[in-house]
């Protein structure tokens, strides 16, 4: 399968620890899977969050999380678990 270019995501060393990331922003692809694919969070309702991004952005950040699944699903698990338990008391 030839190597798909995705115009919209860039990852550095020294951008968000090298995650690939939304271009120009520190907005991490792994952000958009999981507003879109997890919440159930539209591309078009996602811009009124980030409104410096374009759709054609969130449709990228989607692709290439289609094409590189597993790293970023790595990398989704890895954050969840840096995240504190609730406690479960309101």
């Amino acid at each position: 399968m030839p190597n798909v270019l995705h115009p919209h995501v860039s990852s550095a060393p020294h951008v968000c620890g090298g995650s690939p990331c939304l271009e120009g922003t520190r907005i991490p692809v792994r952000t958009v899977v999981i507003y879109v694919l997890h919440h159930g969070v539209s591309p078009e309702e996602l811009l009124a969050y980030y409104p410096q991004v374009s759709l054609a952005t969130v449709y990228d950040a989607l692709s290439y999380y289609y094409d590189h699944r597993e790293a970023i699903d790595a990398e989704i698990a890895a954050n969840a678990a840096l995240e504190p338990p609730t406690s479960g008391v309101s």
